[in-house]
């Protein structure tokens, strides 16, 4: 990472984006030096930061509305980095008390291998040698046990993109799992978008979705608002005002193009240099060498080259205007 080594020669050479969470030494130097009592751009998805956007919140409502109402199909779809995995873990720190949570953040496996995730995940004992009909009528007979306790199971899978088709087809004939009355299990999905081509080709699961929402990056608004929330939540004194300079806010949501986890990425490498120059304020200079070191960063236009093409365009102009005087 040569721009960060650059700007702090004393300090040792960070590593690319990994240097988001390191915890050495320069670390704590860096808290101690804004004061923060935890690294406040960290890419843990850390429900203590989840920060109440527009469409996360309304995403989550969404969620625990369907599930007080026993709904038996939800999807969330958003583009990689904008928040689905920490909406997800929000979600399973959220639950209603009558709600029992199976958990599957990895879901490449095929039908037999999701059936023994799922079971095993419920507390049923297997020996791996059960058949697929087997593990099925286990799974039916303790969602029937759990619902005579007033326990209603939620299926939440996380990157719900990896599932292969013929483990769609197994998760939506557990969705078949009901008695008379109501749904034994609502399944939730959380996905990148390629989850909607997936399940064009499994239309008998896809007409099944009663609730569906959609994340989406932070608007040019909202960005300021998400840095001070994480600041806060880091231990930041907000009365200080932001590190953040308004000209180094605006570079940033043009190189993070508001992807929270891209937005993470560079604030932190930002806040770096300006440790490292002894400083308490990210400017300009900070974030742009903050996005260039980082590969998901969008490139900033050079704002000196483009105001030397228009004063090359303006003379131009001009000399044409005077040559049709003359």
């Amino acid at each position: 990472m040569t721009t960060l080594a650059c700007a702090m020669p004393a300090e040792p050479n960070p590593s690319s984006d990994s240097t988001v969470a390191a915890p050495d030494s320069r670390s704590l130097s860096y808290l101690a030096h804004f004061g923060l009592a935890e690294a406040p751009f960290g890419l843990t998805p850390d429900t203590d930061f989840f920060f109440t956007s527009p469409p996360h919140q309304e995403a989550l409502n969404t969620l625990l509305y369907a599930l007080e109402n026993g709904e038996g199909f939800i999807k969330i779809v958003g583009q990689v980095g904008t928040g689905k995995t920490l909406l997800c873990r929000t979600l399973l720190a959220s639950l209603p008390t009558h709600c029992r949570a199976v958990y599957l953040p990895n879901p490449a496996l095929e039908p037999d291998g999701i059936l023994f995730a799922v079971a095993e995940e419920m507390g049923i004992q297997l020996t791996g040698a059960e058949s697929h009909y087997h593990v099925h009528k286990a799974i039916l007979s303790r969602l029937i046990a759990l619902a005579q306790q007033q326990l209603h199971v939620v299926l939440i899978v996380d990157e719900a993109q990896a599932i292969p088709l013929a483990s769609l087809e197994t998760i939506r004939l557990l969705s078949n799992l009901e008695t008379e009355k109501r749904k034994l299990l609502t399944i939730v999905l959380f996905g990148q978008p390629e989850l909607d081509e997936r399940l064009d080709a499994v239309p008998q699961l896809k007409t099944r979705i009663s609730f569906h929402d959609r994340l989406r990056p932070l608007t040019r608004a909202e960005l300021p608002r998400y840095l001070d929330h994480r600041l806060a939540r880091a231990g930041y004194a907000v009365g200080r005002g932001s590190p953040f300079s308004a000209p180094s806010v605006g570079l940033l949501y043009q190189a993070s193009r508001g992807v929270p986890r891209v937005v993470n990425v560079i604030a932190h490498k930002a806040l770096m240099l300006a440790y490292g120059r002894g400083v308490w304020h990210v400017d300009r200079r900070d974030m742009r060498l903050a996005a260039r070191d980082t590969l998901a960063a969008r490139p900033l236009r050079r704002a000196g080259r483009w105001a030397a093409g228009v004063l090359a365009l303006c003379a131009a102009a001009g000399g044409l205007y005077l040559a049709s005087l003359t």
